[in-house]
């Protein structure tokens, strides 16, 4: 087992740089094998301390002070330490060398596909040269970057291009000005053989903007999406948030090879082409979407997370829970509020809430960290995502806006903290904020019990609150009530939990009311309640909130399968038949919301379903959720057919909600139908329909349908790297016996390579996170499968083999024997030799907790 344990970072242990740097110019001359990097920084003394800079993987070729030799320093690993020079200001020159082709690990300066590019952020400038690699560290920047021409005709960098030329031996080179202040990690580079598509934008104040997406040759026709979702991005960010784009260009390039989906870096953000290329002929309707909100999301970054940064990465959700935030709302507006609600929340409960649970529980600020780039996590970007929309829900539109303002406005240009963000939103609302911020310092997830009585007698309603948590949060609880017929007696209401119990009571209910509980997801807590299941029935048909009629709908869910796992009924209630036959009756209005219904007429997911069993068994749960799934066929097979034969009319392809609502409501058709997906794919005219209709066969028993379209999907699109991606991930998130095996054979297919981040989620996350009946086989070959790839990644790129951690960290919420496999595979990857601090910090914590 390792034995030098990384080092923990606290938060209490901060302490401001003890030197400013007035302007930094780089100069990077790029070749074949190598790379020459000049850094000059203008330092300034604001505090007595010697000078401490990071570095990794660095060749140090020269280093000067005020043009004079400096060979008083020391060298670590990962760090340089200078002595406090004697001048208040002085100017620091160190040239180092690197191999950007050697960089497994896609940090710092990186090839991808033939092209140069950078990934800074949270800790990869230190891998380009010694510098105070730290967010709070903020300066101007100037780089010139040098390369072939033949091999490397476009450069691109931060902020405006201020020169370009030619040099000696058929190289050139150009000049990027970025005029506003930033940290190192929001630095970015390109060199390559890239193609664009141009277009422009005026902003508000009448400026017009040059916009660039950057490809590789051949798929500058699937970029079109991503450039109006950047416009539209750019005009929402102007109409709701007052804040115009500050520079006279924005480039996005995607490349092939990325750890993230994409990244914010000042003026030239740089994306995972699955967040960037989308065709109806290669991209489906959830990939359309997900580029939409993801460019929107990079771009909203420009002020809430660039001109406004963090002073530390304890503080990253205040840009990345903002923006997040920023990016749902956008997305809303673009598309469907209730799918996109529903979405939002699906995800949160996935992946989140047994974060808040497991053993790597945290606030979305944390006070302590070994590696930095475990930090990004669901709980920092989606529940920071949630406190932000509680600060909306408290305050209202008006005010929230009036403390936006004011935050924008009181820290353009600064490194600012989740304090910071507080008080400017109680200056803007006048609200005193002190309990709330208890978010912020907390760890789990609440749980809100609820109970609500009618009094006949004073036509009055009161309700009970409960919440069970360490301190009492401050909870904004949305509520609603339905009379008889389905219709809303009072407007919705926010009720603000403060304490461990509260009553409140509304007056002038004239009948015994039907309550509407969290409409909208109004907080990120779990909802205990004494509705039955004749409410839930009541409220999938009628509620006026959207989100609320699809949560009825979950509870009846999760209530009918949890008492067939539990032995207290034996067959599917006609009762909960009857209430599903009556969505797919209004899926059969012609201008019902098919988008909604496809997900109201969704089980809850296996894993979902399994957090509520203090040990689960996704297997059980599977085989129970299974039977529902076919009972509510047979009840209802020709409703589903009728309905599927309207969705897949024929008619031209368009991404407007109204036609992906109909291709969603199609496909939760044939999932239940099954027999279709032959004739489905064949008819196909997008990548929506295609991948349905696969994923059915490829969870069918007749292998004969299966293997014939696995084999026309590779051979039509094996010259497409995304779809290929869904090749192996389709295959991947096959419920069959032999899925396991097929898997192996992946592994060793010609077009898999464990060097690309996509090509390895593609295959190891969606099996474990996609999959869990196959990967938690009662005899733990899943888990062997997934603790071999981490163990492989490890020294080939330590930030994916981290993430790849995440199934197994729960290893505690499973039954005895997945338990004792689960943890037997984590001890195996923690006694491996070399381990890296990413990999070690969440296994050890997994193991410990």
């Amino acid at each position: 087992m390792k034995t030098d344990t990384p080092k923990t970072t606290y938060l209490k242990d901060y302490k401001p740089y003890p030197y400013s740097i007035d302007h930094l110019a780089l100069l990077f001359e790029i070749f074949d094998d190598h790379t020459i990097v000049t850094s000059t920084a203008q330092y300034m003394r604001e505090a007595e301390g010697d000078l401490f800079l990071y570095g990794e993987e660095l060749e140090l070729l020269s280093m000067t002070l005020d043009g004079e030799p400096l060979e008083n320093y020391s060298v670590d690993e990962g760090s340089m330490t200078i002595p406090a020079p004697e001048a208040e200001e002085f100017t620091l020159e160190i040239k180092t060398k690197i191999y950007p082709a050697k960089n497994t690990r896609l940090e710092g300066l990186y090839m991808s596909g033939g092209n140069h590019c950078t990934q800074c952020e949270a800790e990869g400038f230190r891998r380009i040269t010694y510098y105070p690699d730290r967010p709070d560290v903020m300066t101007t920047f100037i780089t010139r970057i040098e390369a072939d021409k033949a091999t490397s005709p476009v450069l691109l960098g931060n902020g405006n291009k201020v020169t370009e030329g030619e040099l000696e031996n058929g190289r050139h080179f150009a000049v990027w000005d970025d005029p506003h202040p930033k940290p190192c990690y929001l630095f970015a580079l390109v060199a390559g053989d890239l193609e664009h598509i141009h277009d422009t934008f005026t902003t508000m104040s009448g400026r017009k903007v040059d916009l660039y997406i950057y490809v590789r040759a051949g798929d500058e026709e699937q970029c079109s999406h991503a450039m109006e979702s950047l416009k539209k991005s750019m005009k929402w960010d102007e109409d709701v948030y007052g804040l115009e784009y500050d520079l006279d260009i924005f480039n996005i390039v995607a490349v092939s090879d990325f750890n993230m989906g994409a990244m914010e870096n000042k003026s030239l953000n740089i994306f995972n082409t699955a967040l960037t290329l989308a065709h109806q002929d290669t991209a489906t309707d959830q990939d359309f979407i997900r580029v939409e909100s993801v460019i929107a999301h990079e771009y909203f970054h420009n002020w809430s997370g660039n001109r406004v940064t963090c002073r530390d990465w304890f503080q990253l959700s205040l840009k990345e829970g903002l923006t997040v935030f920023r990016d749902q709302e956008f997305s809303a507006d673009m598309n469907s509020p209730t799918v996109q609600r529903i979405d939002d929340v699906t995800h949160l409960r996935r992946l989140q809430f047994p974060e808040d649970a497991g053993p790597l529980s945290h606030p979305i600020r944390p006070d302590n960290y070994i590696e930095i780039n475990n930090f990004y996590t669901m709980t920092v970007y989606e529940k920071g995502a949630e406190v932000i929309r509680m600060f909306r829900t408290l305050m209202g539109k008006e005010l929230y806006r009036k403390s936006t303002d004011i935050y924008f406005s009181r820290h353009d240009g600064e490194a600012a903290t989740c304090d910071d963000w507080i008080k400017c939103m109680e200056d803007g609302s006048g609200m005193d904020l002190t309990q709330f911020r208890l978010w912020y310092e907390q760890s789990g997830t609440p749980e809100v019990g609820f109970e609500g009585n009618y009094n006949e007698n004073s036509k009055s309603y009161n309700l009970k609150l409960k919440q069970s948590h360490k301190k009492p949060m401050y909870i904004p609880i949305s509520i609603g009530l339905l009379n008889g017929n389905g219709d809303d007696i009072i407007e919705t209401q926010i009720l603000h939990l403060k304490e461990s119990e509260q009553e409140f009571t509304i007056e002038n209910v004239p009948s015994k009311p039907v309550p509407s509980i969290l409409r909208g997801f109004s907080a990120p807590v779990t909802l205990k309640s004494n509705l039955t299941a004749q409410d839930y029935a009541f409220l999938m048909v009628h509620d006026s909130d959207g989100f609320n009629r699809w949560e009825a709908g979950q509870n009846y869910a999760l209530q009918v399968i949890n008492d067939l796992l539990n032995g207290k009924t034996t067959q599917t209630p006609d009762e909960f038949i009857a209430a599903y036959g009556a969505l797919l009756d209004e899926a059969l209005q012609e201008d019902s919301d098919k988008s909604a219904l496809a997900r109201m007429l969704t089980l809850p997911l296996v894993a979902y379903i399994g957090q509520g069993h203090k040990e689960a068994d996704p297997v059980a749960i599977h085989a129970v959720r299974e039977a529902v799934l076919e009972d509510l066929t047979r009840a209802h097979k020709d409703k589903i057919l009728k309905i599927y034969k309207v969705c897949t009319a024929p008619a031209a392809f368009s991404i407007t909600p109204e036609a992906m609502g109909r291709r969603a409501l199609a496909s939760r058709m044939l999932r239940m139908l099954k027999d279709p997906a032959a004739d489905h794919y064949a008819s196909a005219d997008n990548m929506t329909d295609r991948v349905a209709a696969l994923s059915v066969a490829l969870g069918g028993e007749d292998k004969s349908v299966r293997e014939k379209l696995l084999s026309n999907f590779y051979q039509r699109f094996k010259d497409k790297p995304l779809v290929v991606d869904k090749y192996f991930a389709l295959q991947a998130a096959a419920v069959r016996p032999d899925t396991l095996e097929s898997l192996k054979a992946l592994r060793k297919h010609p077009d898999f390579n464990i060097k690309n981040p996509n090509r390895v989620r593609s295959l190891y996350a969606s099996f474990a996170m996609n999959n869990p009946v196959c990967f938690h086989a009662a005899d733990g070959s899943g888990y062997a499968f997934l603790r071999d790839a981490i163990v492989e990644l490890n020294s080939i790129n330590p930030q994916i083999a981290a993430r790849l951690l995440g199934p197994m960290r729960d290893w505690k919420s499973y039954t005895p024997d997945r338990q004792e496999k689960m943890k037997a595979a984590l001890e195996h990857i923690l006694a491996q030799p070399n381990l890296s601090p990413d990999v070690f910090e969440i296994a050890s914590k997994s193991l410990n907790a």
